[in-house]
């Protein structure tokens, strides 16, 4: 399954909207996408499972990249 993962860049970042980055991550679970990413120090806002339409929607965007973990 696709996770959709909004995060600021810097753990110690305050969260602001304008600053906010995604990733899209391949998991198991929201757990297991949290896991994936918690050597890279991000500050993770939340994490959406993405699929059906919503997907295809993503995946028409130029910067849509699936992250190799």
């Amino acid at each position: 399954m696709i996770f959709k993962v909004f995060y600021q860049e810097n753990i110690k970042q305050v969260p602001v909207r304008e600053k906010t980055k995604t990733v899209f991550v391949e998991g198991n679970s929201e757990r297991d996408v949290r896991r994936k990413l918690a050597d890279m120090w991000y500050n993770i806002e939340i994490v959406v499972p993405v699929s059906g339409s919503y997907l295809e929607y993503e995946q028409q965007n130029e910067d849509y990249k699936v992250l190799e973990i």
